[in-house]
């Protein structure tokens, strides 16, 4: 990650840039919209690349019996923005990604 900016109040903005292997940098960036202390945020969501896709995304943090489980949801404006996303969703590979990191910390106790 080459930036990383948040200021994570309602109208804070947020802007997150990272560099992929293949050396292509993705920048997004947003507004806060609302923030429910510890357990929902609700923001704009823009990847720079895809300028006319903006969405509002939504992260819901739900923690029951010593688990956390966290559901987000981005809404497109129409859905030729949102079949554009499906086609070319990176989210999934990062949440695999963070995933494994995370199992490698409690396999290594």
């Amino acid at each position: 990650m080459t930036v990383c900016s948040i200021d994570l109040r309602v109208g804070g903005e947020y802007h997150m840039v990272f560099v992929t292997g293949d050396g292509t940098e993705c920048s997004f960036r947003g507004t806060y919209l609302e923030i429910e202390r510890p357990t929902r945020i609700v923001d704009t969501w823009l990847f720079e690349g895809w300028p006319d896709a903006e969405a509002v995304e939504t992260v819901e943090l739900q923690e029951t019996g010593g688990v956390t489980t966290v559901r987000m949801a981005l809404a497109f404006r129409d859905q030729a923005c949102r079949d554009h996303m499906t086609r070319t969703d990176g989210q999934e590979d990062s949440w695999d990604k963070m995933e494994d990191y995370l199992r490698s910390l409690v396999d290594a106790r």
